[in-house]
């Protein structure tokens, strides 16, 4: 279904579910309510094959059984919660057991919600929906904050490259002691001297906006700068970007 809201259409595509199950008739089951409702989904006999295809397609939510054969439920969630363009994504257990303790051992793992079985599927899809909203209420306001001086900053920085391609020796200078930067930490940083957004950001690198922001703090560290204006006026005197 189509959002008349064009605020909404940008963040509100069709939601990609994971459903990782050992289960086939529950598998099938819960595919086809789930694709009756409007989701996208791909499917995995276990979390071995759930990790593979989580790679692959960046889904929007995981939702995984916990017992089953090669890697369970948690050993995804660990793999999941440690891949820096899915730690983000928000994770549903499907499972058996009912005990507190078991959800207290999955909430400590970092999954997002959990749904003993049998379940009703009108709650599944609740709770889907529940997670894909609180995940994109996140997004809008890291987005809001990021945009907060998006038009200054891109002002400054036009101006910084001009003073720079003039060879204004004022403001041009070279660290002696310019740090090591990861590739994905140079690559966030050339495009927030390119004036990108987090929002953008974590899109052109097919990761969250919360690693986005992770990996703009570390450079505000490395660098010894405290804002993407000084951060990126350091990275073109110093010839960091392009």
């Amino acid at each position: 279904m189509s959002d008349p809201n064009p605020s909404t259409q940008e963040v509100s595509q069709t939601p990609r579910i994971l459903l990782v199950d050992d289960e086939p008739g529950l598998r099938t089951a819960v595919q086809a309510y789930l694709e009756d409702e409007g989701f996208q989904v791909t499917t995995a006999v276990d979390g071995e094959e759930g990790w593979e295809k989580a790679q692959k397609m960046i889904p929007d939510v995981i939702i995984s059984d916990v017992m089953m054969p090669r890697c369970d439920g948690y050993g995804l969630l660990k793999k999941i919660r440690e891949d820096e363009r899915l730690g983000g994504t928000p994770v549903i257990f499907l499972t058996a057991k009912g005990m507190t303790a078991d959800r207290t051992q999955g909430y400590q793992a970092g999954v997002d919600d959990y749904m003993p079985k049998p379940f009703d599927p009108d709650e599944l899809v609740a709770r889907v929906k529940n997670v894909v909203q609180r995940q994109e209420r996140l997004l809008t306001e890291a987005a809001r904050f990021a945009n907060a001086d998006v038009g200054q900053m891109a002002k400054q920085i036009t101006e910084i490259k001009s003073m720079l391609s003039h060879g204004d020796k004022n403001h041009s200078r070279k660290d002696d002691s310019i740090p090591n930067f990861t590739p994905r930490e140079a690559s966030v940083l050339q495009l927030v001297a390119e004036g990108l957004m987090n929002k953008e950001i974590a899109r052109q690198l097919e990761t969250s906006i919360r690693n986005v922001e992770k990996y703009v703090s570390r450079l505000f560290i490395k660098t010894g700068t405290s804002s993407r204006t000084e951060l990126v006026r350091y990275a073109l005197e110093n010839h960091l970007v392009t």
